[in-house]
């Protein structure tokens, strides 16, 4: 009895340990990589807006990030999903707006509800696109202002602006891969392959 006791013991301090082991490196391209891709939304935001404006940098965007440089082996952090994610949310949130502009309880509802639900249709669920669907409901008159021109800035630009980021800050060392399997590119590839001839 003794003997197993002593040996879960060991178990659970070696899964301590290495739970709480900290890899400098994988933080300092965590850190990197977060900054520079809300550094340079934010940037872009402060060059050709007023701080008050705030129509580049979205809060989605920052939820995005943790995903996208501290997660990057998620199935959620993967390209496919967040430009997915956030520009079918975007495309949602701005088209219930302007189906219900007067009522945002409903209209910010409906929105979050039914973007979550196309994600997961077209398998591109990232958590943030929730988010990016309800500030285009309850953003600022500068946001609904823009109407479909959202989904193309600050959403779409912005998103590529942090997968862009990501691919060269999340490959930096041999232990980071991004995106994960290479599998991401595939929704661009031609469907049918040439067949090889027959020797």
């Amino acid at each position: 009895m003794k003997k197993k006791f002593k040996k879960h013991v060991r178990r659970a301090k070696y899964v301590f340990y290495r739970e709480t082991l900290i890899d400098f490196k994988e933080h300092f391209f965590t850190f990197i990589g977060a900054f520079l891709g809300i550094g340079l939304i934010g940037l872009l935001n402060s060059k050709y807006f007023t701080a008050n404006d705030n129509l580049f940098l979205i809060g989605s965007f920052g939820a995005s990030a943790v995903l996208i440089y501290g997660i990057i082996n998620s199935p959620l952090a993967q390209p496919r999903n967040v430009i997915g994610g956030h520009v079918l949310s975007a495309l949602v949130g701005v088209t219930i707006h302007k189906l219900i502009p007067g009522e945002l309880w409903l209209s910010a509802a409906l929105s979050v509800a039914i973007a979550i639900v196309l994600m997961q249709m077209t398998k591109t669920l990232h958590p943030p696109g929730g988010a990016t669907a309800l500030i285009a409901n309850i953003g600022s008159p500068k946001i609904h202002e823009l109407g479909y021109i959202y989904v193309l800035s600050p959403v779409f630009t912005g998103v590529l602006i942090l997968i862009l980021v990501a691919i060269a800050c999340n490959n930096a060392t041999a232990k980071r891969s991004y995106p994960k399997n290479k599998e991401w590119y595939k929704i661009w590839k031609p469907r049918y392959r040439k067949r090889k001839k027959d020797a």
